[in-house]
């Protein structure tokens, strides 16, 4: 059984070769991109339910392309983990105003990727169904409101024939 579709967006082949061999251990279906642009074109041609983004890549770096996923209605609930060398305070809270969920450092211990994806995949998961949730009951709130108003509407139209009737 798959767990998860992830993204791995990485310009250093053997760190993608090396994730890919981990999550698809693990049973996660797993797709690559070595560049921002191709990671765009592919998310959002089919959105993955979690990406890991390097930052330092040539081009579009990893900010540039989570700005990007947050700014499209396909990708923006995606939730993206950024994963660095780049081990400075600063780095790490730029990754988290862009709109990234978390930040693991090169070089990585492969249980503690795997534990951090399934957290942010379980998270990612019970957001989609409360949305799905609150739309069902806004809905059925709606029907109801519908209903209430049908209600009033007799409530009044017996009101004025019992006052008829008097």
């Amino acid at each position: 059984m798959i767990k998860g579709n992830i993204l791995i967006v990485d310009d250093t082949w053997l760190d993608l070769i090396a994730l890919t061999r981990t999550l698809t251990t693990e049973s996660y279906k797993v797709r690559t991109a070595e560049n921002g642009q191709i990671a765009l074109k592919i998310a959002k041609l089919d959105p993955p339910e979690l990406i890991l983004l390097n930052i330092s890549m040539p081009g579009m770096n990893g900010y540039q392309v989570c700005q990007h996923l947050k700014a499209d209605v396909r990708t923006c609930e995606v939730p993206v983990i950024f994963i660095s060398t780049l081990n400075n305070v600063v780095y790490k809270v730029k990754a988290f105003d862009v709109g990234g969920v978390d930040y693991i450092i090169k070089p990585w211990f492969d249980q503690e990727v795997c534990a951090r994806i399934q957290n942010h995949l379980r998270i990612h998961r019970r957001k989609q169904l409360l949305i799905k949730q609150n739309a069902l009951l806004r809905e059925q709130n709606a029907l109801l409101k519908d209903e209430i108003r049908k209600l009033e509407s007799w409530q009044i139209r017996s009101f004025c024939i019992s006052a008829d009737l008097n």
